[in-house]
């Protein structure tokens, strides 16, 4: 399927990391969503119960960054996968990105990151 609904750098704060520093303070993640669907109903009747309302995989990975404290960006972005697929039956794919742009490396580094796509 090569059409696609794309949430491009989405920011929340959330408490997550390995350490207990990083999870002691909130700290900026960007994420990404891609969902691979067929867009062609929505097109040609114009009509939002014909896609993906977008607006909701936006509330999905708020809630998981903002409300969730979890360890790796592995789990931050299997968790999103899980809940679009879980939520939207018309998406027959999702890749999720999510970076950390201040991890602390021990020098200069624009962000760590995960990207993991998955199928129904």
């Amino acid at each position: 399927m090569s059409d696609r609904i794309v949430l491009q750098n989405m920011v929340f704060d959330g408490n997550h990391g390995y350490y207990d520093h990083e999870r002691a303070t909130a700290q900026p993640f960007e994420v990404d969503v891609e969902l691979r669907l067929d867009l062609r109903p929505a097109g040609i009747d114009d009509d939002l119960e014909k896609t993906v309302d977008y607006g909701k995989v936006f509330a999905i990975a708020r809630e998981i960054v903002e409300s969730t404290e979890l360890r790796l960006l592995e789990a931050i972005a299997e968790a999103i996968a899980r809940d679009v697929l879980a939520g939207f039956p018309a998406v027959e794919e999702v890749t999720v990105r999510v970076r950390k742009p201040k991890v602390q490396l021990g020098g200069r580094l624009d962000y760590s990151g995960v990207e993991i796509t998955r199928r129904t």
